[in-house]
């Protein structure tokens, strides 16, 4: 298996469990062969909390499910109208490290927003990435077997008002913004087009190879 390929999985829109349960079978099964892959998804409205995530944060979920999962972080909402981007790579093959992969993770979403001429970053001190202390993307991986699975959300046209219902991320009052208000991608589709060509850049894979669905 070239190391240098990367695959990626077009999914659509689809229920969160079923895309997570996906994820765990694949990196459990995945062996020193398997191809990395980036899996490109929408999700029908849930609230995910993660390993470290504290009850306290949910603040009203109301008729919103609230799934608690194995990746690292807190609780954030993912829905419609939002790009999430599940890199499955073999980082220990790549010779990376975890905070490795995340720094590639977050840049590619700033490269990509430059594009736009809109100027993000990345804190040390809280994974995600901002455009004037407000939250555009957020991110929350796992790492098993040397190999990640989880990934980013960023916001892209979506109904902002279901995180009013949480502390993203643990942080009270934590302002969400997303791209379309910005003149950033107006589109999901556009976004990750978009940013599918930052991370093989950042990344360093040569080729791409896309699917549409799971089984293809």
């Amino acid at each position: 298996m070239q190391a240098n390929t990367l695959h990626i999985r077009h999914l659509g829109m689809q229920d969160y469990e079923s895309i997570w349960h996906a994820m765990q079978g694949y990196t459990d099964t995945r062996d020193n062969d398997s191809q990395d892959e980036l899996w490109i998804v929408e999700h029908s409205p849930v609230f995910t909390q993660g390993q470290a995530g504290k009850s306290e944060h949910i603040l009203n979920p109301g008729n919103i499910p609230v799934i608690q999962v194995d990746r690292g972080g807190q609780v954030t909402y993912h829905g419609p109208g939002q790009l999430v981007v599940y890199p499955l790579i073999d980082i220990k093959r790549n010779k990376l490290g975890v905070r490795q992969l995340v720094n590639h993770i977050e840049q590619s979403i700033v490269d990509m927003l430059a594009q736009y001429d809109i100027k993000a970053y990345a804190k040390a001190d809280a994974p995600g990435v901002y455009i004037d202390e407000r939250k555009v993307a957020s991110l929350g991986l796992r790492i098993r077997k040397g190999c990640s699975f989880h990934g980013l959300a960023l916001n892209v046209d979506m109904d902002l008002a279901p995180f009013q219902r949480i502390n993203p991320c643990g942080y009270a009052g934590l302002e969400m913004v997303q791209c379309k208000a910005l003149g950033g991608p107006q589109t999901v589709q556009e976004a990750g087009d978009k940013l599918i060509q930052t991370f093989s850049q950042i990344m360093g894979y040569q080729q791409l190879v896309h699917h549409q669905g799971l089984a293809e």
